[in-house]
């Protein structure tokens, strides 16, 4: 079956009220102003995505990489900026989202085209496009890795200690007033241990009419806010948006590529592949388990979707850190901005790993 025919299958399960793929995308209002913060990210996407490219291209045998998404620095505030938006929306509705990188077996690489067609247009590069054997749409994050996940592991560990010797304490000193009042939570109390941590639960009392039923309730609120830190998401995420599904899957339509998403950490790169992230969302049961959907603070409060970077493929275990610099701007109207421009830096592919999730040699 055509990939394209694989990926239409999947979406006609997802829920309509999650994304109606029949529906027009909504029309995207132009950014009136850049910030110094919006321009930051855009350089560390930048950079994620050009320490991919060299990580293919300095390591491969049998693949290349080819800037292909819109790479123009322009910003909301520059002179040109409009028209550069109105044709990239113009796009949107024609070809779909390029994604930034293409991946083309060796003996399909066009030299005379060379490793950028990024500023090519549609109608130029069509059939070269059709051609790849991989879209690829790099995301970045400003996290170390294995620091935020050290740390998250470290508080969970302390949380279930003192967890089990909340619930050690109740039961050698409370049984009898929960066996009057709720015994039920006993049940529960007795079933708490290191694994049932992650998914036990229970309404708080608030008994008060004693000095005992006072320290009981004091006990279970404590253990319950420890079941919260223990329970709540602690894994960083490969995060794509929603509104960006719709225009993945018209670039699909258009060129029939499998597409993936990677994420690049400042230590590690993980990547999953779009149609898994469609498996996933068409499944309402793994929601809050294998995915989880919210309003991202740092992305203007746009939806996004979720997904443990740790069910990814952990294309690289390893990823030197860039340098990096200030960088002032000057807009056309004379405001200033200062942002951080990052350079160099090197990521170690696992080639297994690359070969598992795209099917291919590096």
């Amino acid at each position: 079956m055509p990939y394209k025919d694989i990926i239409n299958d999947i979406c006609s399960n997802i829920h309509t009220g999650l994304i109606d793929f029949e529906k027009p995308r909504s029309e995207a209002s132009m950014p009136t102003q850049a910030s110094s913060e919006f321009i930051t990210n855009k350089q560390q996407g930048d950079w994620a995505e050009d320490i991919l490219f060299r990580a293919i291209n300095d390591n491969s045998e049998n693949v290349v990489a080819v800037r292909y998404g819109k790479s123009d620095d322009l910003v909301a505030g520059d002179e040109g900026f409009e028209k550069f938006f109105n044709e990239y929306q113009s796009e949107l509705d024609t070809i779909g989202k390029r994604p930034d990188i293409l991946l083309y077996k060796k003996e399909d690489f066009d030299e005379s085209l060379g490793y950028d067609i990024s500023s090519k247009s549609s109608q130029e590069i069509g059939d070269y496009v059709s051609k790849a054997i991989a879209g690829i749409e790099v995301r970045s994050s400003a996290f170390l890795f294995n620091k935020y996940t050290a740390e998250n592991n470290r508080v969970v560990r302390k949380n279930t200690e003192r967890a089990i010797d909340l619930k050690n304490i109740i039961l050698d000193e409370y049984v009898d007033l929960l066996e009057q009042k709720r015994p039920e939570l006993k049940t529960i109390l007795q079933q708490l241990n290191e694994t049932s941590v992650q998914s036990i639960d229970y309404r708080k009392p608030t008994w008060k009419t004693s000095q005992r039923l006072q320290e009981l309730t004091d006990n279970l609120s404590e253990l319950k806010d420890c079941l919260k830190v223990i329970q709540k998401r602690n894994s960083l995420s490969i995060t794509p948006k929603m509104e960006d599904l719709k225009v993945v899957h018209k670039w699909i339509m258009t060129y029939n590529v499998p597409h993936f998403y990677v994420q690049v950490f400042f230590d590690k790169v993980y990547g999953v592949s779009f149609q898994h992230i469609l498996e996933l969302v068409s499944n309402p049961d793994l929601e809050d388990k294998k995915y989880f959907i919210e309003q991202d603070a740092k992305n203007q409060n746009k939806t996004t979707i979720k997904i443990p970077s740790q069910d990814g493929t952990c294309l690289a275990e390893t990823v030197t850190e860039p340098n990096h610099q200030s960088v002032r701007k000057e807009l056309n109207k004379g405001r200033l901005l200062f942002y951080v421009k990052f350079d160099g830096g090197e990521a170690c592919l696992d080639a297994n790993k690359f070969e598992s999730l795209f099917g291919i040699k590096i």
